[in-house]
């Protein structure tokens, strides 16, 4: 079987994380941000993890120089129109682009203005090739309530309009849904759909709270619900689905190696699954 040739759908797939070695390259030229190299081979190893990754702190340093680059209206459209170009030659029909708005603010650019560019850039792709775009507002954990607040009020305009869900994503603590309550209340209420990161270093528990406190209708990864029962008959019983993203798990090691991950035995029991790339540049994957 060609998977290349199956019509697929992507559900988890962070914009930061996706963008092609060779458009680093050319926009870090563009905006003068000095490197060491701009050596390809060079450049894809500051973007891409090796086998030496330790934890998902580790796998996240790889998204400071996409970063970097990601901070005009013309190189976020670029960026998001290039990663539909590119899941296209793995026929896929539609994907949800998500990514942190925060990140994209340090020259100036206004939430909304970097929303509408990403929106743009999909909205581009869509005119040339058969595919279907939406993006997923993310908040960032540990970056304190006001930009999660700021992120859902910028984003709400565009509801319905490219803008599709909220999110909160990056270093995962245990019981971290407490402090989002109010917050992802608010965004149900504006219209949000709603996908939370968790499960994804060890803590079970957390996917439950997610579905419970934050309104969860569907999980980034959730692989470790297996240790926590009362999640795992959340998952099941209500039918929400898990992005689940393999081959990332591998490389924050959250598993040790494919076979030890827990998705085989999920999709035996029934469990909604989806498997998306997660981060194609830094996980160096199609």
């Amino acid at each position: 079987m060609d998977i290349n040739k199956l019509p697929k759908i992507e559900l988890h797939c962070h914009l930061d994380g996706s963008l092609r070695v060779e458009t680093v390259i050319e926009l870090a030229k563009k905006d003068n941000i000095e490197l060491d190299s701009y050596e390809y081979n060079y450049v894809k190893k500051l973007l891409s993890v090796e086998e030496n990754c330790s934890s998902l702190d580790d796998y996240l340093k790889k998204f400071d120089l996409p970063n970097m680059v990601l901070q005009t209206k013309e190189n976020l459209k670029r960026a998001s129109y290039e990663l539909l170009e590119d899941a296209v030659k793995e026929n896929i029909k539609y994907i949800e682009v998500r990514f942190a708005p925060i990140f994209h603010t340090k020259k100036g650019l206004k939430l909304k203005e970097i929303i509408e560019s990403v929106i743009k850039g999909i909205r581009d792709a869509e005119k040339f090739y058969d595919i279907k775009g939406n993006i997923i507002i993310s908040c960032i954990r540990g970056l304190g309530l006001e930009h999660v607040y700021d992120s859902i009020e910028a984003g709400s305009k565009f509801l319905g309009k490219g803008v599709v869900a909220i999110d909160l994503a990056a270093t995962e603590k245990e019981g971290f849904a407490v402090e989002y309550v109010d917050a992802m209340k608010l965004a149900k209420e504006k219209g949000y759909r709603i996908t939370i990161h968790a499960g994804e270093t060890g803590f079970g528990k957390n996917v439950g709270d997610a579905i419970k406190l934050l309104g969860a209708e569907r999980i980034g990864h959730g692989v470790f619900i297996y240790n926590d029962e009362e999640s795992y008959k959340l998952v099941k019983e209500k039918g929400i689905t898990l992005e689940m993203c393999p081959k990332s798990n591998v490389d924050t090691k959250a598993v040790n190696m494919y076979n030890d991950h827990p998705i085989f035995n999920y999709y035996k029991d029934g469990i909604k699954i989806n498997i998306s790339t997660d981060n194609r540049t830094v996980s160096n994957i199609t």
